[in-house]
């Protein structure tokens, strides 16, 4: 199971990088949201599959589950989704004040 996440994690960092080498600035932001989504996965898969009790001090000595990987996964969801919505209003006023989304006309004119 751990090898076909792996390999949809590769798939998914492959497609972010295309989307982010792109021309146009939605497609760097839904690249950047693609890459994010692939570091969650990454970090679910490398936390594994453990089986035991929630880890509370009033149960039975026995193998516990490790709750770090859901704590950073949630905590990297809320942070992506906040710069992700910051990023997206910042396209849309660019686009607003510019009337394009292409990086190479919003460079400006080539001094020579």
């Amino acid at each position: 199971m751990e090898t076909l996440m792996l390999v949809l994690i590769g798939i998914l960092v492959s497609v972010a990088t295309y989307l982010v080498l792109s021309r146009q600035m939605l497609k760097v932001i839904l690249g950047t949201a693609i890459l994010s989504h692939a570091a969650h996965l990454l970090i679910l898969t490398l936390g594994g599959l453990k089986k035991g009790n929630v880890p509370l001090i009033e149960e039975s000595p026995g193998p516990y589950t490790d709750a770090l990987p859901q704590a950073l996964i949630l905590t990297a969801i809320v942070i992506s989704f906040a710069v992700t919505a910051f990023v997206l209003v910042l396209a849309y006023r660019t686009y607003i004040t510019n009337g394009t989304d292409d990086f190479q006309a919003l460079r400006g004119k080539v001094d020579e």
